[in-house]
């Protein structure tokens, strides 16, 4: 999950990452406030998830509270780069000597923690590793040694920060280590990492991705949720502790297990070509338990989608048993009433098929079609979603 930079703010300020004084808003008379209520001048900074804010007229220095209110004023509703600006922020302005750059990261293709730093801050980081990679240190960092005092002031060593400020800008980094394991992070990344007249070491930009598999251990991460930005399916799959990703297509796809689920995805695009190019509506794991409540809220989920034309139902009988899979479709059709309104084709296999496929024939539920074996169940979805 990424972040808004004042939610990466907030992290910061939770472990001590010194940073400037601000508050988000979401009008211009409420800017003026804030910039009146800080005292001093402020930057007032476009909340996107997009780089380059700056250069599409996103951040803008104001000098009075009534130059905070026409900054924010232009700034709310503004696109940078197909982001609509629905909120600002409105933080304490600083006077700026240097500027410097500083992250973690997860470096998936060395399967370990990277650290980069570099005394090029203030411009986009692939600019100075494109133009001056001397420039920009990258450090392997180890996931168990971690990262303390001494090797964070290597870290800006490496990155070819100014002696004077090597002690403060090691505290700030070993800090920002701190929020990046401490908040299960798979990215921190502050630029520009500053430097005052005054030898302070601030971040005033920051970049943060949370990793949405450590969401257990962290409860307070769920109030960072884009709502407005997240499709209103995966939002109401999310509530039901589904695992859905929409996708552009009309077969709706019900699977237990990622593999199966995959392969159906592949199975169904393959038959569609068939069926007039039909493709997959999304990814849908209902893992290993197929209750009534489970196949009904991921039912609802899948036909809540207009572009949905057929659902395919693709479930193998492990621990859950095909006839407990049967018995929740058949209540689960029961449940959702005249909601349920799209055919269904129904594959199971494994553990108690034939029980289950008893029961479901008995049912004679008028949407239900079985299907014996994937490919001929993909292929009847394909081609009732065509016929719609």
């Amino acid at each position: 999950m990424d972040l808004f930079e004042y939610q990466a703010k907030e992290l910061f300020v939770k472990h001590g990452v010194p940073s400037s004084e601000g508050r988000v808003t979401d009008t211009a008379e409420d800017a003026r406030a804030i910039a009146a209520e800080i005292g001093k001048p402020v930057m007032v900074k476009a909340q996107v998830k997009a780089g380059g804010r700056g250069k599409a007229g996103g951040v803008k220095y104001a000098a009075t509270p009534d130059d905070a209110f026409t900054h924010a004023q232009n700034i709310l509703g503004l696109d940078i780069k197909g982001h609509i600006t629905k909120k600002i922020l409105v933080a304490e302005a600083k006077d700026i000597a240097e500027e410097y750059y500083i992250s973690f990261l997860l470096d998936r293709s060395n399967r370990t923690y990277l650290a980069m730093c570099s005394v090029e801050g203030g411009m986009e980081i692939e600019e100075v590793a494109a133009t001056k990679p001397e420039r920009l240190a990258k450090i392997a960092v180890d996931a168990v040694k971690g990262v303390d005092l001494a090797f964070a002031r290597s870290i800006a060593e490496q990155g070819h920060l100014p002696a004077e400020v090597l002690d403060a800008a090691a505290v700030t980094i070993q800090k920002l280590w701190e929020v990046f394991v401490k908040e299960d992070a798979t990215l921190v990344e502050v630029n520009p990492l500053v430097r005052t007249p005054q030898d302070e070491i601030l971040a005033l930009d920051g970049k943060v991705t949370l990793d949405e598999n450590a969401e257990f251990r962290h409860a307070d991460h769920e109030a960072f949720a884009d709502k407005d930005a997240t499709d209103p399916l995966e939002l109401k799959a999310k509530e039901n502790d589904l695992n859905y990703v929409k996708l552009d297509g009309e077969v709706g796809i019900i699977g237990n297990g990622a593999g199966l689920v995959m392969s159906t995805l592949d199975v169904v695009a393959y038959a569609g070509e068939n069926h007039g190019g039909v493709k997959p509506a999304n990814f849908l794991d209902i893992g290993g338990g197929a209750s009534a409540e489970v196949m009904a809220a991921g039912l609802d989920v899948i036909l809540g989608d207009s572009q949905v034309k057929s659902v395919f139902v693709n479930v193998f009988g492990g621990i859950t048993a095909c006839d407990a899979v049967a018995n929740g479709i058949v209540k689960a059709l029961e449940i959702l009433g005249a909601e349920a309104n799209k055919p269904l084709v129904v594959r199971l296999d494994g553990n108690k098929v034939d029980e289950g496929r008893q029961i479901l024939v008995d049912a004679a539920h008028p949407l239900i079609t079985l299907a014996q074996t994937m490919d001929e169940g993909a292929d009847k979805a394909a081609e009732l979603a065509a016929a719609k």
